[in-house]
């Protein structure tokens, strides 16, 4: 008997065991762009790019779907693999069919500031190119893929997850579906945006550096240069919508509405809401404990105004706070992301991809 037992328990073992996975390519690659000709900031023309190429892909002659996937603020193109495990999550999920073999590519958005916001400005570059034709070309001329709108995914993560939204919209023609985790700026919640950054550091700056003790004050000068951008004004190359005078905010009505109507999503849907009804798939969520408020409400406004235009699309609300819910097995990438693109998504068979199922 308990040679009997020794040997079930090494059968349970070995029928247990979940399923080995192989190993995918990581590329660290540069791509020489035109987009930041003249660009007030001084970004140079390189720009650094990841890809991620599924196991097999050396030898396999097949083409595969593509996603694009952008990054948070103060991050590059290196945190969500170095940091977060994408390469190693990817691997295990196309081993465990959740989504089928996928190229992924992450290329470095951010600025002296933090972040492009993901918006084409005279003062940070034309981004919209350097993404939309730029990157897209040069992924499409250098590996196998299917060289389609509809094989083209786009994702990213809080500002990422707001550049994948406003990037879909203005690009729909490029990008067949589009997913958006914990998306910022999608409206306005319940505090004023000017009350955020320290506009008498801002009035007082005498260079970009000077922001940098105080984060909401550089993220908000990234937005104003990518919303209100002025090359004639430095340091900050920017309009402000508000200034401090005597102890108090003073606002500027104009400059106000200039912001909230190029920068939020829920004032660029309406103008995009044909292209996005086009789309093969759309979708974001939000976590429900997320420490700023004005996050999850705007996100749920923003899903009742799709309604209201018209655009099919999925958004959920889920435990959890700040992006504490993205990554590993049971992150929001692995359970809704990856398993969204295997449905919206074309292979090379013209199909698309596999149904999502867990290990």
């Amino acid at each position: 008997m308990p040679r009997l037992g020794l040997l079930l328990a090494a059968l349970f073992v070995v029928v247990t065991a979940p399923a080995a996975w192989a190993d995918g390519q990581v590329r660290d690659l540069t791509l020489a762009s035109k987009a930041f000709d003249g660009a007030k900031i001084g970004l140079g023309g390189e720009r650094r790019v990841k890809v991620y190429l599924p196991d097999g892909y050396e030898t396999s002659g097949r083409r595969y779907p593509v996603v694009y996937y952008l990054h948070n603020l103060f991050e590059d193109e290196r945190t969500a693999f170095d940091r977060d495990g994408l390469g190693r999550l990817l691997d295990q999920a196309i081993a465990a069919r959740v989504v089928p073999p996928v190229i992924v590519v992450a290329a470095d958005f951010s600025t002296p500031l933090g972040s492009s916001i993901y918006t084409s400005s005279p003062v940070t570059g034309r981004w919209d190119d350097f993404l939309a034709v730029e990157l897209v070309g040069w992924t499409d001329r250098n590996f196998r893929t299917v060289a389609k709108r509809e094989a083209r995914g786009l994702a990213g993560d809080r500002m990422g997850g707001y550049g994948a939204m406003a990037m879909g919209m203005r690009h729909a023609d490029v990008f067949g579906a589009v997913y958006a985790l914990h998306p910022v700026g999608a409206g306005l919640g319940l505090q004023p945006m000017w009350s955020r950054p320290n506009f008498e550091l801002l009035q007082n700056a005498k260079s970009l550096d000077d922001l940098k003790r105080d984060p909401f004050s550089q993220l908000f000068t990234a937005i104003y240069q990518a919303h209100l951008p002025n090359p004639d004004k430095p340091p900050l190359y920017a309009d402000l919508p508000a200034r401090k005078v005597d102890g108090r905010i003073e606002v500027d009505a104009a400059m106000a509405r200039k912001l909230t109507d190029s920068f939020l999503l829920d004032h660029q849907a309406p103008r995009y809401a044909e292209n996005l009804r086009t789309l093969r798939g759309l979708k974001f969520d939000w976590g429900r404990d997320d420490p700023n408020p004005d996050h999850v409400i705007s996100n749920q406004a923003l899903s009742r105004l799709l309604t209201e235009f018209g655009v099919p699309h999925e958004a959920e609300e889920y435990v959890g706070g700040w992006g504490d819910r993205t990554w590993g097995e049971t992150g929001r990438v692995y359970t809704a992301m990856l398993p969204f693109f295997a449905r919206t998504l074309v292979t090379d068979q013209g199909e698309p991809g596999e149904p999502s199922r867990r290990p």
